[in-house]
């Protein structure tokens, strides 16, 4: 079974940031020739010289994907893990777009079943990415959203409707749940970005005890995915 990792915040706190080795602040990133890169959003990858390690998914060859149709996310995924035995990781970049822009396409009909239809498709690319083979990481990088119980703010996986969040809860889905987490330095007079690696009072991360050394580790999947190999073997 592959390995299902959720990186969970909001927009500009270093999670796409992450996926990409730049030497300048310290960032390993992931190996392009081990990386298929599924782009929900399409936008522009927030790296230097991205085009020449990114290019167009056509099955046997490429590594970027562009596309928010979960039918062909799992189609993907399923290919890469019969066909594309290179291929050791997997991210899925802004995927709560998923189901945000097919919510936004159906918002003019009546009824609740588009809810239901969301949900079903997005939990079908969550459950396909954790039944992979195992030499996978298959990372799941979407937003975050704060609700309020009982007077206290309680963040989460942004999801639409109900049934997710009643029916299933997706953190339940991941061993390793990272929340991004930034800092200003005034002297500095820029942010610095992290991943919180367990359960603090303001964030419901978690991971397994012994995995990572600190609550506060760099935004750096490279990093995270050394540190889970080191854990599993």
């Amino acid at each position: 079974m592959s390995e299902l990792i959720g990186i969970v915040g909001p927009s500009g706190c270093g999670k796409s940031t992450s996926i990409f080795k730049n030497e300048a602040i310290g960032i390993k990133g992931l190996d392009p020739a081990e990386t298929v890169l599924i782009n929900v959003a399409g936008k522009p990858l927030p790296f230097k010289g991205w085009k020449k390690m990114f290019t167009d998914f056509k099955g046997d060859t490429g590594n970027h994907l562009i596309t928010d149709k979960a039918d062909k996310i799992v189609k993907a995924l399923n290919y890469i893990n019969e066909n594309r035995p290179e291929v050791k990781n997997i991210v899925i970049d802004d995927s709560q777009y998923i189901m945000g822009f097919k919510f936004i396409d159906k918002a003019m009909e009546k009824g609740y079943d588009k809810f239901n239809i969301l949900a079903k498709e997005y939990l079908a690319v969550l459950n396909t990415g954790r039944s992979l083979r195992e030499d996978l990481k298959v990372f799941i990088l979407t937003h975050s959203e704060e609700i309020y119980k009982d007077f206290e703010v309680i963040r989460k996986m942004k999801t639409l409707g109900k049934m997710l969040d009643q029916a299933i809860t997706l953190e339940g889905l991941f061993t390793v749940l990272l929340y991004t987490h930034s800092t200003w330095d005034e002297k500095e007079e820029k942010a610095h970005y992290y991943f919180v690696t367990n359960k603090t009072s303001e964030y419901p991360s978690k991971s397994p005890i012994g995995m990572f050394d600190d609550i506060y580790i760099p935004n750096d999947l490279g990093y995270v995915a050394d540190k889970i190999d080191e854990f599993n073997n």
